[in-house]
């Protein structure tokens, strides 16, 4: 078998069933599976698999795990040569792993390849490639140097400014959101390190496969939505689990004294707690008005009452991309994209290219009952149900 995908999951049921859609349209024509693991997760994330996705196969955790232990239990279950760590709150696009698989069998001494992630509203999302976060490159994120001196090598390593987010090259870590590298080697590297619940975990385990003198790379030529924050509320218990995650990282890899300890726990606290309240919701004004991008114009019709009778429709048939110039400037517009007839890779790709701060999107997939996405790489996304 070529490729098994590994989606680690913990009550994002609706993030789950469009992340296994976009998948399993991604593996069509390769020799590939689809693999499951769930959290022990208290909402209907298991019934929804055995009834939406039958032939997937899902592993039921009777207790949350941790992302590593999580995921370590998927990659035992996996048959496919490569594997692929995957966020549930991830949208790939149908040529995403036919580009990736080409990639990684051109490289010798091949670690692990990471691509282009953006979030909910198209913008960029820098942890898609970063440096090896030692003392030095910790203090230049946590003061924000690098984004002082963003061409200066002394002080961008953090998002490996060093490639720009349209070029492909090597990085040291990536993100595990979306981490793509031969079975065997993961086996090697034993897999993420299970003394880390969270946060670390990626980092961890793209600096050991540096340590086997193996090449990590960012791949451009792919982009995934990563909605983000899904599978974490960020309170109190995610400050903790932050500072123990990036603790346990600098005690396994570096040399410590007491200066680098408190400058360590200092800087994990400020950068902890700023994300914190990050994390809190935000009211934010609902859309002035609704554009439905499909070939069904009855999509409108139902959407209409929902969404108090501000919905425009725009036929796929007639216009294939998108205009921004369809967007009145300055109103705040939602555009909801239908899977049926938009493919996913059009879909990032109008989210992408349309960014704007007046501009939300969401995806109606394809056989569902829901439309779906994120206003906020901070907040919890937003689903709406279409009965």
């Amino acid at each position: 078998m070529q490729l098994s995908v590994i989606i680690l999951n913990y009550n994002v049921r609706y993030f789950l069933e469009q992340c296994v859609l976009s998948v399993q349209e991604a593996i069509a024509g390769l020799d590939a599976e689809v693999i499951v693991v769930d959290n022990n997760s208290s909402d209907d994330s298991c019934l929804m698999m055995k009834t939406r996705f039958p032939e997937v196969k899902l592993i039921e955790n009777k207790q949350n795990f941790g992302f590593p232990k999580g995921n370590n239990i998927g990659v035992e279950n996996a048959s496919g040569k490569y594997i692929c760590i995957l966020n549930p709150d991830t949208v790939v696009a149908e040529d995403t792993f036919t580009k990736i698989l080409a990639f990684a069998k051109e490289k010798q001494d091949l670690g692990i390849i990471g691509c282009k992630l953006i979030d909910g509203t198209g913008e960029f999302l820098p942890e898609s490639k970063r440096g090896i976060p030692t003392p030095w490159v910790a203090f230049t994120k946590i003061f924000g140097l690098y984004k002082v001196f963003p061409k200066w090598n002394l002080f961008n390593r953090y998002y490996a400014q060093h490639l720009n987010e349209n070029q492909t090259g090597k990085v040291e870590i990536l993100v595990g959101a979306f981490m793509f590298l031969e079975k065997h080697l993961y086996q090697k590297l034993t897999g993420f390190d299970e003394d880390c619940f969270m946060y670390a975990d990626d980092i961890d385990l793209s600096y050991r496969a540096l340590l086997k003198k193996k090449k990590n790379y960012y791949f451009h030529e792919t982009t995934v939505l990563h909605y983000k924050g899904e599978s974490t509320v960020k309170d109190e218990l995610y400050m903790k689990r932050f500072q123990d995650a990036m603790n346990f990282f600098y005690q396994k890899h570096f040399k410590k004294s007491w200066f680098f300890s408190f400058f360590i726990q200092t800087g994990t606290w400020f950068f902890s707690f700023v994300k914190m309240f990050q994390g809190k919701p935000k009211i934010k004004p609902l859309p002035e008005s609704y554009i439905v991008y499909s070939e069904n114009e009855n999509l409108s019709v139902k959407l209409a009452p929902i969404l108090e009778n501000k919905v425009s429709f725009l036929d796929f048939k007639k216009e294939k991309m998108v205009n921004s110039s369809l967007i009145l400037k300055g109103k705040k517009t939602e555009i909801i994209l239908d899977n049926q007839y938009v493919s996913f890779k059009k879909c990032i790709k109008i989210i992408e290219t349309l960014k704007d701060k007046n501009i939300t999107f969401k995806i109606f997939p394809k056989k569902t009952n829901f439309i779906i996405g994120s206003n906020s790489r901070n907040d919890r996304g937003q689903i709406r149900k279409i009965q």
